[in-house]
């Protein structure tokens, strides 16, 4: 009876479809009711194990839901963030961060796949083998704040965006093992002639090796689970918009008075301000997709774009409108591309 009163209190279903932005903010994750079984996640995550029982695993992943995305050190399973479990809380997810993670099929798939790169790491210990360090590097390495990744690097495999097998050897090792988990990833063809084919044939040849033995670690242990977080999301939210966002101007007057030349400015105008407002939202989801950088750090370039444009007091020509847009979308991918290069860009995952 007692368990049966404590579980009515938590929020789940129906009741979070009708709670408003400001009451599920301010919940907390220990009144989430929420599991993965029955919803989007859950039918990837079984997708997921079938793709383990194709490759003749023993070891199975376990997931429960947390914050975000996450493996522990030394934990055979991972977690997966609370906003898949309610589409109510995805779309909560992408007011507050302008995206939602893993909500589409195929990004999805490619996170659950990299997740399991770093539990199955942790199951075997494949980092203490003297191939894996030559390959990957030392696992023990501390993970830096912020990377600068080497986009043309032939070194590593391009799975999930920025570029993320390069911020950490474990990293290199989960990415890699994701593109040889992937059903008809055509990884022989696509990386040929590449160094990082010696790291996927290396994968390839260790897996068939381990995939029938029961893995030395098999906790079941969790960390960071809803249960255990008293945090609300409005506090969650806060901190990550804070850890997203860019921390030096990413533009100067002169590339804005570039962009919105005054001679160019006749006949039928609008403010600048206007324009960039008007297509804030594709010129935001483009840079993102072609950059691999997140869309809540792009929008506050672009936010500042709009309110320095406005104090500039500057004028878009209507006639000019789609060049306009591929010539801010050009300048907008550059200043973020000069803010990846800058030796600050964040380790997120």
């Amino acid at each position: 009876m007692a368990a049966e009163k404590k579980r009515s209190g938590k929020v789940g279903g129906a009741r979070l479809s009708r709670m408003s932005d400001r009451e599920l903010l301010g919940l907390r994750f220990c009144d989430l009711d929420l599991t993965p079984d029955d919803t989007g996640l859950g039918r990837r995550i079984e997708r997921l194990m079938g793709e383990m029982e194709a490759r003749g695993f023993r070891y199975r992943p376990y997931v429960w839901v947390s914050s975000e995305w996450m493996t522990p050190v030394g934990l055979t399973g991972f977690g997966a963030p609370f906003y898949l479990c309610h589409p109510r809380l995805t779309r909560l997810e992408r007011k507050m961060m302008l995206e939602a993670e893993g909500s589409g099929e195929r990004e999805c798939m490619k996170i659950l796949r990299h997740e399991t790169g770093h539990a199955i790491q942790n199951a075997y210990k494949l980092n203490r083998r003297k191939r894996w360090r030559e390959l990957f590097g030392r696992s023990s390495d501390p993970y830096p704040e912020t990377y600068q990744p080497r986009p043309y690097s032939k070194r590593f495999v391009q799975h999930i965006d920025d570029w993320y097998a390069q911020s950490h050897p474990d990293e290199d090792f989960a990415e890699t093992f994701a593109v040889w988990l992937a059903p008809k990833s055509g990884w022989r063809r696509r990386y040929a002639g590449w160094a990082a084919i010696k790291k996927l044939e290396y994968v390839d040849e260790l897996m068939r090796e381990i995939a029938g033995v029961k893995p030395p670690v098999s906790t079941r242990e969790r960390q960071d689970t809803l249960a255990s977080m008293r945090t609300t999301l409005g506090a969650h939210y806060g901190q990550r918009q804070a850890t997203y966002a860019t921390d030096h101007p990413a533009f100067h007057d002169q590339h804005l008075r570039k962009l919105f030349p005054e001679e160019t400015a006749t006949g039928r105008t609008r403010s600048a301000g206007a324009f960039l407002r008007a297509h804030r939202r594709e010129l935001r989801r483009g840079v993102s997709f072609w950059t691999g950088q997140y869309q809540h750090m792009i929008d506050q370039v672009l936010g500042e774009m709009i309110e320095r444009s406005g104090e500039l007091e500057l004028r878009a020509s209507v006639e000019e409108d789609e060049a306009l847009f591929r010539e801010a979308a050009i300048m907008l991918t550059i200043q973020t591309m000069n803010y990846l290069h800058s030796g600050r860009h964040r380790v997120s995952m």
